[in-house]
């Protein structure tokens, strides 16, 4: 999964600009790459729960990059993350997560402890909390 985050520092590397009064000259280029890194993790991880992976991390990077270079930035961390999910969605999943970790259930039991069943491809859920996915799907049209 690293080769997105790094695809995404490779290309900006080059207009990050650096601090003049920090101790170390490559602290914006390192927070930069660890960004990345966070984000591309957190979308192998924990997809269901991060629904504008662009966004975040453009929020997060935004600042080490002159005001000119916004809309490249932007545009290079959506296209590297549209690709990554993509690559994602591809991957067969076979009750392991990309890591090779086995996949939970995204609901808790009524004790409160999370659920150990395998999920259902589709939403995550298992078939006993089946339900739970279905309510995920009204609440934004309730918003609206």
């Amino acid at each position: 999964m690293y080769r997105f985050s790094r695809a995404i520092y490779r290309e900006l590397s080059r207009e990050i600009t650096e601090d003049p009064h920090s101790p170390d000259p490559c602290i914006n280029h390192e927070r930069v790459l660890r960004a990345c890194e966070a984000a591309v993790e957190r979308l192998a991880t924990d997809r269901h729960y991060f629904a504008r992976p662009a966004r975040t991390l453009f929020g997060d990077i935004r600042a080490y990059f002159p005001l000119a270079a916004q809309e490249r930035v932007l545009c290079v961390v959506t296209r590297y993350l549209d690709f990554a999910d993509e690559f994602l969605r591809s991957q067969p999943n076979n009750g392991y997560d990309v890591y090779g970790n086995p996949l939970r259930c995204r609901a808790s039991t009524r004790k409160g402890t999370p659920c150990q069943r395998v999920p259902l491809a589709h939403n995550g859920y298992c078939p006993s909390h089946q339900h739970l996915a279905e309510t995920e799907e009204l609440e934004p049209a309730l918003a609206a």
